[in-house]
């Protein structure tokens, strides 16, 4: 078992930066793909960026393609997200997710993710 507790959100204007971390505990960090996720007042829970296990493979949602970052460092059993250029529509809770697996390929879909964190409020204004 993993447990994960993000920190970084807050409030910044459009086009500003923000850098969430999402930092495990529990088991082998390097035992887990990773992946952030995001849910808007009245939305569903969406796909914004996942790394593997090893960190050599990324994939990220249309959306934020070009403009968000995801990263680990499984030494310190920590993983990133650093998102520039936001914009109003980037408003959302921010969870990241842990998946045991043995691949070595990223996941996008949140049911296959096995832990959770409680999220990290990210706000832009206009």
């Amino acid at each position: 078992q993993v447990q994960l507790v993000e920190s970084g959100g807050g409030l910044v204007q459009d086009g500003g930066s923000l850098r969430l971390s999402c930092a495990a505990s529990g088991r082998t960090f390097s035992d887990y793909a990773m992946g952030w996720f995001r849910q808007a007042p009245g939305k569903e829970r969406e796909f914004v960026a996942a790394i593997n296990r090893g960190g050599g493979d990324t994939y990220y949602a249309d959306s934020v393609k070009g403009r968000f970052t995801i990263a680990r460092d499984n030494a310190n059993d920590t993983v990133y997200l650093q998102m520039s250029s936001l914009k109003p529509e980037d408003t959302a809770i921010y969870y990241c997710a842990a998946r045991l697996t043995t691949s070595m390929l990223v996941t996008t879909t949140k049911n296959s993710y096995d832990y959770w964190g409680q999220g990290t409020q990210v706000t832009v204004s206009s």
